[in-house]
């Protein structure tokens, strides 16, 4: 066709092949990269009709570049506004790897080579966190054997220090939005990461009214994958975002962008609203296996689409300054 060449991928993504001229490939590239009202809004801004490479686009419209993946109506033009597009989230600026399992749950890995693994990759600490008691579909942790890992984790922060290994647990939130040990084991833990994984069939007030309690629980730190889609096979279920995001800032507690692909939850969209309120988030990968650290690269790729900053991601902290973040909240809690 004139569009060019359209087909779907099995995955139902649909695709193009757009062919155009040297001059034309500017203006196509961004006309068709950018959301209808990103590139409107840049044509408003524009003393004249659009024109030139990128680059000439966005300085006829007064901006510094914004690449595609930021072309979205959302971040970008806070971010434009306050010089701030050098600031987003990457990588490498990553110096911790929160939410994984081991082999004490459902995990591949021993907790010695999910350490070894982040070693090996340059990162400062490891937050583990299997699952509890009530997921006993994978292995979840009864009250003696989190003792146990608690000593292990021990034994290896000595053998690897300055590496350190943070004693965690994905915490299932119940029902009745509560957490699935007794206060005296919740405050074993360095920090408490707070998911849904069953009854996931609930109506948006519900699912509000959960995860709300979960988040003004104390021993919470970080709420995990927000509404625990699987993209591609289910939509999960549908929190009042604006609800959860002022609860968790309030409460001081981080909520996590899942950087599993097939979840990435929170959702990016979500973002600009989360920095706007000064809230933490954290780029976990949720690995279940020492090739699982790698998805954090999916988790900065849809971190970055929102515009989150350094400055507001938790595991960008070093560690010295992750240890202050995790004491200051236990202090600040109350908790022992």
């Amino acid at each position: 066709s004139a569009d060019g060449w359209a087909a779907v991928s099995p995955h139902g993504i649909p695709m193009r092949l757009i062919q155009v001229t040297p001059e034309e490939k500017g203006i196509v590239q961004f006309r068709t990269t950018g959301t209808p009202d990103h590139v409107a809004e840049v044509e408003k801004r524009s003393k004249a009709p659009l024109s030139g490479d990128e680059v000439s686009i966005y300085e006829g419209a007064g901006l510094p570049f914004i690449p595609p993946w930021l072309r979205e109506d959302l971040a970008e033009w806070d971010l434009a506004a306050g010089n701030k597009l050098d600031e987003i989230i990457r990588l490498e600026d990553l110096r911790g790897v929160v939410h994984n399992h081991s082999t004490w749950s459902d995990g591949r890995n021993t907790l010695r080579e999910m350490a070894e693994a982040c070693m090996k990759l340059g990162y400062e600490y490891l937050v583990i966190s299997d699952h509890s008691k009530t997921a006993v579909y994978a292995g979840g942790l009864e009250v003696e054997r989190v003792i146990q890992q608690h000593k292990e984790i021990e034994q290896l922060n000595v053998e690897l220090a300055p590496f350190r290994i943070f004693k965690s647990i994905e915490s299932d939130i119940l029902n009745d939005g509560s957490l699935d040990y007794p206060d005296d084991i919740l405050q074993q833990f360095d920090l408490v990461i707070a998911s849904v994984h069953q009854n996931l069939r609930m109506d948006p007030e519900k699912a509000t009214s959960r995860l709300m309690a979960a988040v003004e629980n104390r021993y919470t730190a970080i709420l995990g994958h927000m509404t625990g889609r699987l993209l591609l096979s289910r939509p999960g279920y549908q929190p009042d975002h604006k609800k959860i995001i002022d609860a968790c800032v309030a409460n001081g507690v981080a909520i996590e962008v899942n950087a599993n692909p097939y979840r990435l939850d929170m959702d990016y969209h979500w973002i600009p609203y989360a920095m706007e309120k000064g809230l933490l988030m954290c780029i976990n990968p949720d690995a279940h296996s020492v090739e699982g650290i790698a998805d954090m690269h999916w988790g900065v790729c849809a971190a970055r689409k929102g515009g989150l900053l350094r400055a507001q991601t938790l595991n960008a902290l070093p560690l010295e300054a992750f240890e202050k973040w995790v004491s200051d909240r236990r202090a600040a809690k109350g908790i022992d």
